[in-house]
């Protein structure tokens, strides 16, 4: 059954499904980023969205999230279409999506705690005292207890995403949204931000949609996931059938190797190495 058939109020027709997402396009003027994909992520399950530069997973989180408007196609996420969401349904619907995005984007004029605080005092009636015992729960369920009076200057990298998702977590998310969760940390740290995904996964039961290209980190905490090349989803599966795929794109992919065009031009390194002597 196509999902054109239903108005918005029915939402997705299957059962235990929290994002559905059926022939949807995206464009930039007029060139097209994503070709019609289809896909759906199944309620509490972590589904990891990955590709490589360009390939069009970040677009297509943002779309996901509200921040990109389709061409066309259709998302249901709580039995609302996206593509066709007033802007009133869409911000009450925002408060049931958090997202942890790639550089933290923490507000460096504000504390940790206030950061976190944003989302609960822009749309709830919580008092203060409340909202500080909030706060520190998220932090708490982070790993930043204490950490409320820091500034993000003061915080590592790895800190600062762990304050990122705490503010994810303020309004207790249906969905999490994380794009590039480990990009820019070192192993030990994008370890440690690994588990706390998994642990998030545990203790809440949400649903989880990760951007990465990293693939140890992605084969840990993933239940399916999304091979995007060139606008399409060119493989969909657990990790297992992901490893065992025998698709050239996708073993191209996941052994990395390198696009031919590179790998058979001889000169290609020489060129490099002059250039960054340059």
């Amino acid at each position: 059954m196509t999902m054109s058939s239903q108005n918005e109020s029915d939402g997705p027709v299957s059962e235990g499904v929290a994002i559905s997402v059926r022939n949807l396009r995206v464009s930039y003027s007029d060139r097209e980023v994503l070709h019609g994909v289809t896909f759906d992520v199944n309620a509490g399950e972590t589904m990891v969205i990955l590709g490589g530069s360009g390939s069009g997973k970040s677009t297509l989180l943002r779309t996901l999230m509200g921040l990109e408007k389709p061409s066309g196609g259709e998302i249901w996420i709580r039995g609302k279409n996206l593509c066709c969401i007033s802007a009133h349904d869409m911000a009450e619907l925002r408060k049931k999506l958090g997202v942890s995005f790639q550089s933290g984007a923490l507000f460096g004029s504000m504390t940790v705690g206030e950061n976190v605080a944003l989302p609960l005092r822009e749309h709830t009636r919580l008092d203060d005292s409340t909202i500080e015992v909030m706060v520190r729960l998220k932090l708490e369920e982070v790993g930043l207890s204490g950490y409320e009076d820091y500034i993000p200057a003061q915080l590592s990298g790895g800190m600062k995403k762990r304050a990122a998702v705490a503010r994810a977590l303020a309004m207790d998310p249906e969905v999490l949204f994380f794009d590039e969760p480990s990009a820019g940390l070192d192993p030990i740290i994008a370890a440690g931000i690994d588990d706390l995904i998994l642990k998030l996964k545990k203790a809440f039961r949400m649903t989880i949609v990760v951007v990465t290209h990293e693939l140890a980190s992605a084969f840990l905490i993933a239940d399916r996931m999304i091979l995007v090349d060139k606008g399409n989803i060119i493989a969909l599966g657990t990790v297992e059938e992901l490893k065992s795929s025998q698709q050239p794109r996708v073993r191209q992919f996941l052994d990395r190797v390198p696009e031919p065009d590179v790998a058979e031009d001889e000169g290609f390194l020489d060129r490099l190495t002059e250039r960054l002597r340059l």
